[in-house]
């Protein structure tokens, strides 16, 4: 590779830097991952992007794969899209490649039998494609921009054996130490949707018929690993294949279906261009450290392995060099040591490295000043999202039933919970409690999700433990400034000393209501009392959100 003018960076938002692929490559003595061992949708396009901004389509919603959704391109950049989802927040938008499997022209969910959610405050009966384009004064996204489209009936035939309804065992992609009970409950083209056995839909994950994250109906057995049934199964330890299937009157997957998956050939060291998955507006420069049988563990060049994380060799956010500079999408060169620190000294984000694009809520906001705000802070680094569920409402680890994992506890196999798991972890005796202890009790109990009408033991304690808090909304804290949010915690019981905090972390309505009890404990290093205090008042505003909602 002995060319600069195809490997140029241009940083998002940045201005042109004298940096190329070939320079760096052969300064660093290394080599860039041969486009050979890339797949066909990872390597370079054959055509152009022709999506534009306000074009209208159908597809999968990604935080819940077994849905179809009504979307609007919302920005366009090199051979990727933003999707919206109309009628919702932007805070929910995200990014796919323009030859994605999971995007499909207006009519597919009709053409095809599955159905579409249309857009917030539309009941499926009211919606038409013809009226709501009319309507919003919108075009169609172009059949002839859909490729996926065009492949249906060679791939039809490589998914021979598997049809929906079919069990199998499927390992839980979040949890990979889950070997669980499963069913094929969608497919499309060459790909199948799975299911976890009366798990929340959020698990479900698209493969073909070569994935390694799926078995035979008996792989546990013949290799001695543990099956995880499905939750709420009567009589677990004498669960069986056979009567499991005769009482679901479904039949397996045969054998011959499930095809090996090729090995791969990446190799530690070797150079490509990967999407930023804490910032998914970004693609960087980035190393391969280390393989396994079926992924890569990625190294974003100039960042500290902190940021490292393991993806699919499969994945369609890695990409061979080059591929930015050919598709016209912005690349993050590596940072420089100095780089490293300059943001912090000029005012703006304090994470090293960090020149403050994106934001850890997603498109709404394309940048951030303070820690709250960074998708690289301690705070937000190893969280996967910051936002209520779109179509629940639930926080992420509320306890609700939007997010949680539903399989029955296993010692053997059961990670180490996280300290926002804690509240599983703890009993109290049928004592008379002090007010610290029940302050304690009322939010590190399995009751953390703030819903008075699924816990009114729970919720009862919280509005008797600090009724100053009582009836303001989360909508109204959300407009808070930071000044307002010190002067609230200046008011609560035994918080003032820790008012410093908020004020330096820049915590202003919106930020503080995403706070987390590991933020609060962990982060902030607010002591345990406050942490409870401030936490309370968190969930009561929310549950007031919801009274006020449901009066109306």
């Amino acid at each position: 590779m002995n060319h600069c003018l195809t490997m140029e960076a241009v940083p998002y938002g940045g201005k042109k830097k004298s940096w190329c692929w070939a320079s760096y490559l052969e300064q660093d003595k290394a080599i860039a991952a041969p486009t050979k061992l890339f797949k066909e949708h990872q390597a370079f396009p054959q055509s152009k992007n022709g999506f534009r901004v306000g074009m209208k389509l159908e597809g999968v919603d990604p935080e819940h794969p077994s849905m179809y959704c009504v979307l609007t391109v919302a920005e366009v950049s090199g051979h990727r899209i933003r999707l919206h989802f109309d009628k919702y927040s932007d805070y929910y938008d995200f990014w796919v490649n323009s030859n994605s499997a999971d995007i499909h022209p207006v009519g597919w969910c009709e053409k095809t039998g599955h159905t579409l959610h249309p857009p917030k405050g539309l009941k499926d009966e009211e919606f038409s494609w013809l009226s709501y384009i009319k309507l919003s004064k919108a075009q169609a996204a172009p059949k002839a921009l859909f490729e996926n489209q065009n492949t249906v009936r060679a791939a039809y035939r490589s998914n021979l054996g598997f049809r929906i309804g079919m069990k199998l065992e499927a390992i839980d992609k979040k949890n990979p130490s889950f070997i669980c009970v499963a069913t094929v409950t969608d497919m499309v083209d060459s790909r199948f949707l799975v299911h976890f056995d009366d798990w929340d839909e959020s698990y479900d994950f698209w493969c073909d018929a070569t994935s390694p994250y799926i078995h035979p109906v008996g792989w546990c057995q013949d290799n001695d690993r543990i099956l995880t049934k499905p939750p709420g199964y009567p009589n677990v330890k004498n669960f069986s294949w056979g009567k499991y299937l005769e009482e679901t009157h479904s039949s397996p997957a045969p054998a011959r279906a499930f095809k090996g998956k090729p090995p791969h050939s990446f190799q530690p060291l070797m150079k490509l261009e990967t999407v930023d998955k804490r910032n998914p507006m970004l693609v960087r420069v980035a190393t391969v450290v280390d393989t396994d049988d079926h992924r890569v563990q990625i190294h974003f060049d100039g960042w500290t392995d902190e940021y490292d994380y393991w993806v699919d060799t499969d994945s369609p956010d890695i990409h061979p060099a080059g591929w930015c500079a050919k598709t016209g999408h912005p690349l993050q060169p590596p940072i420089s040591p100095q780089e490293l620190f300059e943001s912090s000294e000029q005012g703006g984000c304090p994470t090293p490295g960090c020149k403050g694009v994106g934001h850890i809520k997603g498109a709404r906001y394309s940048g951030h000043h303070s820690a709250v705000g960074c998708p690289y802070s301690d705070i937000n680094i190893n969280k996967d999202s910051v936002l209520p569920d779109r179509l629940s409402g639930e926080m992420p680890g509320s306890g609700g039933l939007g997010r949680p994992r539903r399989a029955e506890p296993n010692p053997d196999i059961i990670p180490a919970p996280a300290l926002t798991d804690f509240c599983m972890l703890i009993s109290f005796p049928k004592v008379e409690l002090t007010l610290q202890q029940a302050l304690h009790q009322s939010v590190f109990m399995p009751c953390t999700s703030p819903s008075p009408s699924s816990s009114p033991f729970c919720w009862d304690q919280h509005s008797k433990l600090l009724p100053t808090v009582a009836g303001i909304t989360s909508s109204k804290v959300a407009s808070w400034t930071v000044e307002e949010v010190i002067e609230f915690i200046q008011g609560l019981p035994g918080c003032r000393e820790h008012v410093h905090t908020f004020r330096d972390e820049q915590i202003d309505g919106e930020a503080f209501l995403l706070l987390t009890q590991v933020d609060l404990v962990r982060i902030m290093s607010i002591k345990l009392g406050p942490a409870i205090k401030i936490y309370n008042s968190i969930l009561m505003f929310k549950t007031a959100e919801e009274s006020a909602c449901n009066e109306l």
